[in-house]
């Protein structure tokens, strides 16, 4: 009997090709998911890490604004528009911090500890004049939009740039003596920015800060040490 011959039956052109482009189309498919996954993951570890940016950072407002100290002969508490500055408790003296709105970040200035009434009215009014290089300088928070400071004073928020009372009756730590008025270093800050402010202001029971984003407001109260609503 002849005998039959069997052929090995292969894979034409056309399935191998149609194979491949199946699976360039799957490989592509999966770059893409993982592309997607990659992304969705950086952009999450990036809103955790300005989320907790914010936190480390109203943490120290909050802090410097319980630890506010009256009767260094200046302004405990002062808002001009874009800074506030207080003079607050050291660990070995006074500081001057200064809290500042410039090219879109918000900025934190802080002075070495200091002891010397002269030495806290040189430093607060050379604080007016910061260029954002000076030593205890730091850019705490960028993408900041507008920066707002308003007042507690008689039972309603006002505009921290308005005059307060300057009854001291409900000051626990009224400066002694006289008012004082800081005056000016000799060869320090002049003009507008170096105007005579009262130290003799009663401090505000409340401190609310507004910060503006792109992607929204943010409104902080923080209630002065020592102080009551």
């Amino acid at each position: 009997m002849p005998r039959l011959r069997r052929h090995a039956h292969g894979f034409t052109l056309v399935e191998v090709l149609v194979a491949l482009a199946i699976m360039a189309v799957l490989a592509a498919l999966t770059w893409r998911g993982i592309d997607g996954m990659t992304r969705s993951q950086e952009v999450s570890q990036a809103a955790l890490e300005r989320t907790t940016r914010l936190g480390t950072v109203l943490q120290q407002w909050e802090r410097d604004l319980q630890a506010v100290q009256q009767g260094a002969g200046v302004p405990a508490l002062a808002f001009d528009g874009a800074t506030l500055r207080l003079t607050r408790t050291a660990d070995s003296g006074l500081q001057l911090v200064a809290w500042s709105l410039r090219d879109g970040a918000l900025w934190r200035w802080a002075s070495a500890p200091l002891t010397r009434s002269a030495d806290i009215q040189e430093q607060w009014f050379r604080s007016q004049q910061l260029l954002g290089d000076e030593p205890g300088t730091l850019r705490v928070l960028g993408e900041v939009g507008q920066m707002q400071v308003y007042f507690y004073r008689n039972n309603a928020w006002t505009n921290a740039q308005s005059a307060g009372d300057q009854d001291d009756t409900d000051n626990p730590n009224p400066p002694s003596g006289n008012p004082v008025t800081p005056q000016p270093p000799a060869g320090g800050a002049s003009g507008p920015a170096a105007a005579p402010v009262s130290a003799s202001e009663a401090l505000p029971a409340g401190v609310r800060l507004q910060l503006s984003f792109s992607t929204g407001q943010l409104t902080r109260d923080v209630l002065l040490s020592g102080q009551g609503y």
